[in-house]
C-alpha cells in the first residue's frame, strides 16, 4: 500500500510588513510520520505551524489536508475554503503551544472536556470519560479537579497534550513544547511525545532539543532564513557533512 498524505504544504509564503518570513516553503507529511523542524530563532519555524493550523493567513501557496483548503488564485490572491469546510478541517489537527494556553479558571478536567463538547464530537459524559482516560495515561488522574495554577510547568504541558489528543486529531503539531520548562521538567514531556511516536501518531514538532529530534523523528527539516536549507531522515541529517547544519546542531548539543 502507498503512503497516505495527511498534510501538503506547497510554496507557501508569509510576510509581516516588509519582512518575508517564509519563502516558497514546501512540506508533505504522511500518516504515521514524525517530522521535526529545527533551525535558528527567527527562521520561520513557528510561522509554518501557525499557517498550517490556520492561525496565520498565508500570502501565497497551497495548503491541503486531504483536499484543498487554501490556494493562490491566478491573480495571486489567497482563497480559503468556506467556514463549514474550515471547521471540519480544524478537527483534523491539534496544536500544543509552548505556553500551554490553559484556561486558568477551569479545572484540568474542564480544560480537556470543554473543547470536545463544543466541537460537537460527543456529549459531556463521553468527553469526560475520554479525558479521564488520557489523564490516567499521562499520570495526571489525581489532578483532574486541580486548577492550572497549582500545576508544575511539566504537568501543564501534559494537560495541554491531553487536551489536544482528546479531539482525536489525525495530525498533532508541537511548537517548542519544552521551551517554557525547567530542564528537569523537560524529560517528562518528551517521554509523552516519544510514546505517541511509538504509537505512530502523525506529528510535526518544532524543537530545539537535538537529541530528542534525532531519536524520535522519521524526517528532520533544517529551516533557515525562511527556506528549507536541508532535510532528510534523522540519520542523514545528523550525519551530514554540511558545515552550516553541523555548526547549528553542535551549538545546541553543547548546551
Amino acid at each position: 500500500m502507498g503512503k497516505e498524505s495527511i498534510l501538503e504544504i506547497k510554496n507557501i509564503r508569509k510576510s509581516f510588513k516588509d519582512h518575508e518570513v517564509l519563502k516558497n516553503v514546501s512540506l508533505n507529511v504522511d500518516r504515521g510520520e514524525v517530522v521535526s523542524i529545527i533551525g535558528p530563532s527567527g527562521s520561520g519555524k513557528s510561522t509554518i505551524l501557525r499557517c498550517a493550523t490556520l492561525l496565520e493567513r498565508m500570502d501565497g501557496g497551497t495548503l491541503k489536508y486531504k483536499g484543498d483548503i487554501a490556494a493562490s488564485d491566478e491573480s495571486g490572491t489567497m482563497v480559503y475554503a468556506d467556514r463549514n469546510e474550515l471547521k471540519r478541517i480544524r478537527r483534523c489537527f491539534g496544536l500544543v503551544f509552548q505556553s500551554f494556553n490553559l484556561f486558568p479558571h477551569y479545572t484540568v478536567l474542564k480544560n480537556i472536556v470543554e473543547p470536545v463538547v463544543l466541537s460537537g464530537q460527543c456529549d459531556a459524559d463521553e468527553a469526560k470519560e475520554r479525558a479521564m482516560g488520557l489523564l490516567e495515561r499521562l499520570g495526571l488522574e489525581e489532578k483532574a479537579e486541580a486548577y492550572p495554577g497549582k500545576l508544575s510547568g511539566g504537568q501543564k504541558q501534559r494537560v495541554s497534550i491531553a487536551r489536544a489528543l482528546a479531539m482525536k486529531p489525525e495530525i498533532l503539531f508541537f511548537d517548542e513544547p519544552t521551551s517554557a520548562l525547567d530542564p528537569e521538567l523537560t524529560g517528562e514531556v518528551l517521554k509523552v511525545i516519544k510514546s505517541l511516536a511509538a504509537e505512530h501518531m502523525t506529528m510535526v514538532i518544532v524543537t530545539h532539543e537535538m537529541k530528542f529530534a534525532r531519536e524520535v523523528s522519521d524526517r528532520v527539516i533544517f529551516l533557515e532564513n525562511g527556506e528549507i536549507h536541508s532535510q532528510g531522515t534523522s540519520e542523514e541529517l545528523f550525519a551530514s557533512d554540511n558545515e552550516r547544519l553541523n555548526a547549528f546542531i553542535g551549538k545546541l548539543e553543547q548546551r
